[in-house]
């Protein structure tokens, strides 16, 4: 008697998981508008409410039946939802990274570059851009929080001999006037893009612009290395262009892009729950040796502040400089 209402139970927790999942699903792909996604959410909730009454009254599986019927007809619907490179994208993802290696010389095209006065105030800039791999020198990597417990957006920065760097980001897609939703990383609402951008674009519109704060840290890698993670980059952007994929908050995000390909450079990269509380990765990386293990890893992190140095730098200085070059004794 009582297994068989544990099963009850647990049938109807299974029932209320999915049946929440499909209305999520239906709130954020239903076509036609709030109107037609709450109406559907809302017939969806219903039905399963409905289904769960019963069932639990009258002690019948039938109507839990016709629920596993109605939830694998949705499951089929949302197998045909599918990516696409052709929206209307907000500006500064509205064009697709590629690029080419050849040898030690790398040329990306659609390199973002823009001017930004405010969020919806800036200069359109996309350029094309030609690196010489073996004069790599440094990777960074930048972390930008916005406020949002556990998680930052973490970006690599490329440094060169001749003091140029070129940033990658794996970044949501949006259409334009659409907002980021964490939620709705879930739900096949985003694209999937990799951005290349001038420091001064994609690092200085998140000081200076959003208000977020930015670490920046120096990874420890071997030059063959960096030269191999460069080159996946390009080559993760290349695919992106010709076959487009969803970002999902959790198995496709800015930091599990990049561990997959680093993954495939050192094969015994271990798995970390850090890697998805993206603000605990400096103790990962720290633990796994990508920095630099002379000093305690809260100095690097006091360190590696750039924010107050990005938000000082003036519109004629070398920003890559200027959030690289810490303070003077005793200076603001």
């Amino acid at each position: 008697m009582v297994v068989r209402w544990m099963l009850r139970v647990l049938l109807v927790l299974a029932v209320v998981l999915t049946g929440g999942w499909g209305a999520m699903a239906l709130w954020y792909q239903v076509p036609g508008g709030a109107v037609a996604r709450w109406l559907a959410s809302a017939v969806w909730v219903a039905f399963t409410l409905a289904l769960i009454a019963i069932g639990w009254s009258r002690r019948s599986v039938l109507p839990f039946g016709l629920y596993a019927l109605a939830f694998m007809t949705l499951l089929a619907w949302w197998s045909t939802i599918s990516p696409s490179n052709r929206r209307d994208w907000a500006d500064d993802v509205s064009r697709s990274l590629t690029g080419n290696v050849d040898g030690h010389m790398a040329t990306l095209y659609n390199v973002r570059n823009f001017h930004w006065r405010s969020d919806d105030d800036y200069d359109i800039r996309w350029e094309t851009r030609q690196y010489d791999l073996d004069r790599l020198t440094s990777a960074d990597l930048i972390l930008s929080s916005w406020g949002m417990p556990g998680i930052v957006h973490a970006l690599l920065s490329f440094g060169f001999d001749d003091g140029t760097h070129v940033v990658f980001s794996v970044e949501v897609r949006r259409q334009r006037n659409q907002s980021f939703s964490s939620i709705g990383g879930f739900f096949k609402h985003f694209e999937r893009i990799i951005v290349a951008a001038d420091e001064r674009d994609v690092i200085r519109v998140r000081t200076n612009v959003r208000g977020e704060t930015d670490h920046l840290y120096r990874l420890q890698m071997s030059k063959p290395a960096m030269h191999a993670l460069f080159v996946s980059y390009v080559q993760e952007a290349n695919e992106l262009a010709t076959k487009p994929a969803f970002y999902n908050t959790v198995t496709s995000n800015c930091v599990t892009i990049v561990y997959g390909m680093a993954k495939q450079i050192d094969p015994g990269l271990p798995y970390d729950y850090r890697l998805l509380l993206t603000a605990r990765l400096p103790s990962y990386l720290y633990d796994v040796g990508a920095l630099d293990r002379h000093y305690p890893l809260d100095v690097l992190i006091n360190q590696g502040d750039i924010t107050a140095r990005a938000r000082a730098s003036g519109p004629d200085d070398d920003f890559s400089r200027a959030i690289r070059t810490p303070p003077e004794p005793g200076g603001k």
